[in-house]
Order: structure tokens, then sequence, then C-alpha cells
């Protein structure tokens, strides 16, 4: 796609959101501010047929839909935050999760036996209508020639192009606003807009897929707080991925928060844990943990799907993330502040107690408190104002982290309105305390960070004109400051927005 193309699709984009209806909705006209309620009038003049039928939520995921893959991501995400934008709009949105329009299952096999080489038959028995679509993929139902069941995913036709196209389009409107909204260029659009891109390319080889899938499918079984299904390799090709049948029930379904014998509690807190064990003990986790990508059984069993996206942490960002969690369990907001000003993520022009003082007044009133009790929407507009106070900037190699951080939280609180965040954290983040944070470990790491330093100096000594910043080229990357609720910049900015409008 050309730039002018990339341009003329941005607007198209636009278009079919204003035509709907969708992006200042008159539902909530008497909500919006002044300069907001005249901008949503203005923009009603041009709505279409389509802004009259259904509520808000549907409009939108009626014109995400349109959008394409990045779009129903997006869509994807705000449909896991009932708490900022509305329990009704977010099940409007949830259909967008596996519930999208199919293709056909011809087309399917046809792409299957082309990815794998043979016959279908040479490895299935029975081979099934979809049973779940998504953006990129659908998932159908077999049965191998052994008798197991399983689920067969498949890419959607020519979806490659259309992610280049929806890659150009986001990348165009990451340098539009870098360039002609200087306030938001602490949000790092171009590096988010770069590592959005650079997921969804990922999710377009299903190999690469199950070999994540294999991976976290052993990181999981080491807690048992959540599972993966066992990947068949020999249903595996760039289009096309086999896994055994996923037990229970997927929680984007309305009732499956009613089966029998489940213990909701015990699931929120399975969901947090093990997402904060995959991400702190392993440095690997699974980024797309919406509801449509889980499934339950009682009492508290999850099962994730979809390893499409997989985000990974280095060993600096799993002991920033560990100790700045520590630091707000103990509520020690001075330790939270010292860690991130050793990080460096904060200026040093700024100063650590002021830091702390701001990190004490998000913290203090949503510490042990029941997530019914949190109001998500005025935590994440606080914060986004501490963002700016302080001059910190997003980390887009963190983006991953955060948004699934974003998402996790939201699917918990669906769960169990009333789970407490910090007791279902506590217990992951005391051992990985406990075991890395020991004088053992201490001496451990000084001893591999003094064999690195004498490896550089030999290297130096055998290339004595080498430019010295090429002998040693270290990054650290540095983590996001805030507790379980800090979602990021971008994802505040969000519910920043949400929060004007509904002022």
């Amino acid at each position: 796609m050309s730039g002018i193309g990339a341009f003329g699709r941005l607007l198209g984009a636009a278009w079919v959101l204003v035509r709907n209806d969708a992006l200042l909705p008159d539902e909530l006209d008497a909500l919006y501010s002044q300069p907001v309620r005249t901008l949503s009038k203005t923009l009603r003049l041009f709505a279409g047929r389509e802004a009259r039928v259904g509520r808000p939520g549907e409009r939108l995921a009626r014109s995400l839909e349109r959008l394409g893959p990045v779009a129903i991501k997006l869509g994807q995400l705000l449909s896991t935050r009932a708490d900022i934008f509305g329990r009704q709009f977010a099940e409007d949105l949830s259909r967008l999760k596996d519930r999208l329009p199919p293709f056909p299952t011809a087309l399917a096999r046809a792409q299957i036996e082309a990815s794998l080489g043979r016959p279908l038959e040479s490895v299935f028995a029975a081979f099934g209508e979809p049973v779940a679509a998504a953006s990129l993929a659908q998932a159908h139902e077999a049965t191998l020639l052994d008798g197991r069941k399983v689920a067969v995913k498949v890419l959607r036709p020519a979806i490659e192009r259309r992610v280049a196209d929806d890659a150009e389009v986001l990348a165009l409107a990451a340098r539009l606003v870098d360039r002609w909204a200087p306030p938001a260029r602490r949000l790092e659009p171009r590096g988010f807009a770069a590592t959005v891109i650079r997921a969804t390319e990922l999710e377009l080889d299903l190999r690469l897929e199950a070999a994540g899938a294999d991976e976290l499918c052993e990181v999981m079984a080491e807690d048992g707080y959540m599972r993966a299904p066992v990947v068949i390799w020999e249903g595996v090709g760039k289009r096309v991925l086999t896994m055994e049948w996923a037990k229970g029930r997927p929680l984007s379904e309305p009732d499956a928060l009613e089966l029998e014998g489940l213990d909701r509690r015990a699931l929120a807190e399975n969901l947090i844990r093990a997402f904060l064990a995959q991400a702190l003990d392993h440095g690997v986790f699974h980024a797309d943990l919406h509801e449509g990508n889980l499934f339950v059984a009682a009492p508290a069993q999850l099962t994730a799907v979809d390893f499409g996206i997989i985000g990974r942490l280095g060993a600096p960002e799993r002991r920033y993330l560990a100790e700045i969690l520590w630091g707000f369990l103990q509520r020690d907001y001075d330790k939270v502040a010292r860690v991130h000003f050793e990080a460096g993520y904060v200026p040093e022009r700024h100063s650590v107690a002021a830091f702390a003082q701001a990190l004490r007044a998000v913290g203090e009133p949503i510490f042990g408190q029941p997530a019914s009790g949190v109001p998500m929407s005025r935590v994440l507009t606080q914060l986004f104002e501490i963002t700016a106070l302080f001059e910190m900037r997003l980390r887009p190699e963190l983006v991953l982290l955060q948004k699934t951080m974003m998402t996790v939280e939201g699917v918990a609180r669906r769960i169990d309105p009333d789970h407490d965040i910090w007791a279902a954290s506590e217990p992951v983040v005391r051992r990985w305390i406990a075991r890395e944070l020991s004088p053992a470990n201490q001496v451990r790491r000084f001893a591999e960070d003094a064999r690195a330093a004498v490896k550089s100096l030999a290297r130096m000594a055998e290339t004595p004109f080498i430019r010295a910043e090429h002998v040693v080229e270290t990054e650290i990357h540095h983590l996001s400051p805030w507790p379980w609720v800090a979602l990021g910049a971008v994802l505040s900015g969000l519910a920043f927005l949400a929060g004007t409008l509904l002022r």
C-alpha cells in the first residue's frame, strides 16, 4: 500500500466510525463536556442509517469488524474492561473475541492440505465445521486417526495482505500523532505502533505459535495455575495448527461462570497467579488472555488457547516488576520510588520523595480493596496525570506486558467482582523475592557479572583499536512504574479519554 493509499484508508476508517455513530455516540451526549458535545453533534450530521441500529457497543463492534484485524484486537481489549466502559458496552464488543463470520470449510480444508503437503484424510479421521472464528483465523473440531479429539486452527485466506494494509495505516497514524500532537510524544506512538505490528505479523506463522504453545505448556505445568493443550506436531504447518481439544467451557460464553461447582474466587486468583508466575519465574507469558482464549472447568481449572502473541521479559525487567509489586504489597512507597530512579525510568531531576508521595496517593486508596470497590477509570486517569507530572515515557518493549496486565485484571474482575488483586499476587511475588534476592543468588549474580566483565576486558585487550561503545553494548529495559493496575501510559490514555467523556 502506498503512502497515499494508507492515508486514504485511515480516512476511510474514520468515516466508518462516523457513519456508525461509533466515535462519540449520541447515547452519551449528556455526559460530554461542552466542546466534546459540539464535536459529537457535528459528526452526527454525517451519520448514516447504520447509526440508528443497535447500542453504542454493537455499532462499535460492527465498525471494528469492518476495519480489520488490528482494529478487532483493540475491540477485544476494550471488551475486557466493563469496569471502565460499562458492562453492556463490554458485552456488545465480546462478539469480536471468537464469534466473527467464518470462511467456508472447503477453503479451510484446501489450506490445510497445501500447508501440510498431504491429504486431509492422512491426518484426520473426521473434520467438522468452524466452532469459533476470530480476526486472523478460525478453529474447527476434528478427530485424529487414533481417535483423539483436536482443535484445528486455520488462518483466514489472504489475511497477510490485510494485516500488511492495517500495519501501514497504524504506522501512518502513529507518525501523524508524533508530528502534530507534541503532548502525546511521551507515549511513544511510533514505538507502540511498531510493537503492535510486529506482534501481529508473528501471528501469521502458526509454526511459531505451535512452538510458543509447546513452551508455555511446559511452563504452566510447573505451577498448575493454568493449562495448555498439547501440540499435535504432525498437524502443524505455516497456516495450520492442531492441538488437543481444550477441556471445559469457553469463558466467552455468557453462562460459563454458572457451571456447577465452579469456585469463582479461586478461578480469578489462578488467572492472576498464572500470569505472574509465567512473567516472573520464566520471563515468558501468554500475551492475549482475553475470555475468548480461556476455557474454564470446575472447580477452578483454566485452560489457555491461541498462543499467537507471546511476551518475553529479560532478567532486569523481571526484577523491577517483582520489586515494584513487592514494594506495593508492603506499602513501601519509598522503596518503590527508589527502584524507579535506580532503573532510570523517572528522570533524575525529579525528587524521589515527591515521586513516593505520588505513588502513595495512588496506592493507599486501593490497597486491600475488592475489585468492585476500585473505580478503575478514576485510578487510570490519576496514573495518566502522574506520568505526565514526572515526565515518564512509555516503554514500547513493555507494551505486551502492560496490555496483558490490563486484560488479565479486567477478566479477573468479571470472574469475581470482589476479588483482591493484592492477595492473589502476594504468594507468587513473595516466592520470587525469597528466591531471587536471597544472599546465595546475589553472590551468584555478582560472580556472573564479574565473569562477563573479565570477558569484556579480554576482548578489549585482543582488539585495542575497536571503538569502546562497540565492546559492551547493554541496554537495560526499564519497567513500567506502577503496581498491578498500572497498565502503561497508552492504555492509561484510553481511560483518560473515557474519564474526560464521562465528566
